[in-house]
């Protein structure tokens, strides 16, 4: 059986990543061409690139992330990659106001909305969960709530266009890992709610699609800098990722896996044999590094 394992989930792996990549060769950039698209956590890592990768397709964005600086930074970038317009709104997502007020500025400057891409994230460390209730309410309130705030506001506009919710979740919502307690939580959430919304879309033929991310290790800045002392694999390219994302949301396709074949391989074993997994990953972490 062990000999099985390791010739049949790598092959299985590969033919995955081959049908999630397949569906993206139907992608042609002049879809998003004169596209009305909101990018929440816009300012950097993942965020940005799908800015810049919008920005060259020449749609309309309207960016919204925490530090305003670094926003005027990335909508002066986008107008020079030919974006056919270029806004932003500062703020944080645990405020309840700013849902409404990004779409408020949308519903003013375009008159709806053809994309809605929901990316941001709350500050989490990667250690043991130490207790700490109120940091996680937090949590979920930036990495869930907020996004579930945003695809409600921004749904009669979506019906109206027949557009698209894209959420960028994580590995980590759908296998429970060590040290990301809190913000496994928050993934598995996000999992939870859009799979179900999906469903009653459908059920009221509802032509607006869901596509949910499941995101491997990305090159972002905040993710080396808090798990490359633990976790010696090497990260995936964000810009690839960012494009990738995209391009799911263009295709309307349920979900979108990267990179492919280790988060498709991934989530196989934890089918097959979710205790294996386990110790697959307990092993594979620099377990020492982790501060308590």
């Amino acid at each position: 059986m062990g000999l099985l394992l390791k010739i049949f989930i790598p092959l299985l792996g590969a033919a995955l990543a081959f049908y999630f990549y397949s569906a993206s060769e139907n992608f042609n950039e002049e879809m998003l061409r004169g596209k009305r698209v909101i990018v929440t956590g816009a300012s950097s890592g993942i965020g940005e690139q799908m800015a810049y990768h919008l920005a060259r397709m020449e749609a309309h964005l309207l960016l919204t992330a925490r530090t305003e600086a670094k926003l005027q930074k990335v909508v002066e970038r986008c107008l020079e990659l030919g974006a056919a317009s270029a806004r932003y709104v500062s703020g944080s997502m645990d405020s309840p106001s700013l849902p409404e007020e990004l779409l408020r500025e949308a519903e003013n400057t375009w008159g709806g909305l053809d994309m809605l891409i929901l990316n941001h994230i709350g500050q989490s460390g990667f250690t043991y969960f130490n207790g700490d209730v109120g940091q996680l309410r937090k949590l979920m309130e930036i990495n869930f709530v907020s996004y579930v705030a945003l695809a409600t506001a921004a749904l009669p506009m979506l019906k109206e266009s027949e557009g698209s919710i894209v959420v960028v979740s994580s590995i980590a919502g759908r296998i429970g890992g060590p040290f990301t307690a809190p913000y496994s939580a928050t993934k598995f959430a996000l999992d939870g709610f859009f799979s179900s919304l999906r469903q009653e879309l459908i059920i009221d033929k509802v032509n607006v699609s869901i596509t949910l991310c499941i995101l491997g290790y990305i090159n972002t800045e905040s993710a080396v800098r808090a798990v490359s002392h633990v976790i010696p694999d090497t990260p995936a390219p964000k810009e690839e990722c960012a494009l990738e994302i995209i391009r799911g949301g263009a295709l309307r396709q349920r979900e979108v896996r990267y990179p492919p074949r280790a988060v498709g391989s991934m989530l196989l074993i934890r089918s097959l044999a979710p205790e294996l997994l386990d110790s697959i990953i307990r092993s594979s972490y620099r377990v020492e590094n982790v501060r308590r």
